[in-house]
């Protein structure tokens, strides 16, 4: 250990009682003070690695100082951004808004088995389906396109919207 190192750890044990109330009166909370006061001492280990400071017991004062500030206006920050009723308990109930690893997967097995069930219709009534559910036509509009009535395009879409429930409904099961 060096002489700078041991200097420090001699500062800090001799001033950690004064640091830690002085920090507790600017954060008025213990075990943010105790930390806090820690953090001092790591701020001014870290100081040392660095470059000697030539005041030891001013550095550290100073240190501790301005993390106890710094935490003071993070906290005023944080206060203004989130409301003031939300807790520990509230944030362990928040959804995951990301679908877990099983729901993925049967969407998976969902969308491939209406590909599949998609390519085995005729090709208007695929059509149809497509350019209602994909593509957001209105019947007439698709009728226009495909030059069918708007009753085949009903009709079509009738025919498609049974197979696919029909998939899904086994799939469900």
């Amino acid at each position: 250990m060096s002489t700078d190192t041991q200097r420090l750890d001699d500062a800090y044990l001799g001033m950690r009682q004064s640091l830690y109330r002085v920090i507790l009166r600017i954060v008025r909370d213990k075990a943010e003070a105790e930390e806090l006061t820690q953090d001092a001492y790591l701020r001014a280990r870290r100081a040392l690695d660095q470059g000697s400071p030539t005041n030891i017991e001013a550095f550290l004062w100073q240190t501790a100082r301005n993390l106890a500030l710094d935490h003071i206006r993070r906290r005023k920050v944080r206060a203004l951004h989130e409301p003031a009723d939300f807790g520990a308990v509230e944030a362990a109930v928040v959804a995951d808004p990301q679908p877990s690893i099983e729901d993925q997967t049967i969407q998976k097995d969902l969308v491939m088995a209406f590909n599949r069930a998609l390519l085995k219709l005729p090709p208007r009534a695929r059509s149809v389906w497509c350019l209602s559910r994909i593509d957001g036509l209105a019947y007439p509009d698709i009728a226009r396109r495909l030059g069918v009535s708007p009753n085949t395009v009903f009709n079509d879409m009738k025919m498609a919207m049974a197979v696919l429930l029909e998939i899904k409904e086994r799939l469900d099961r």
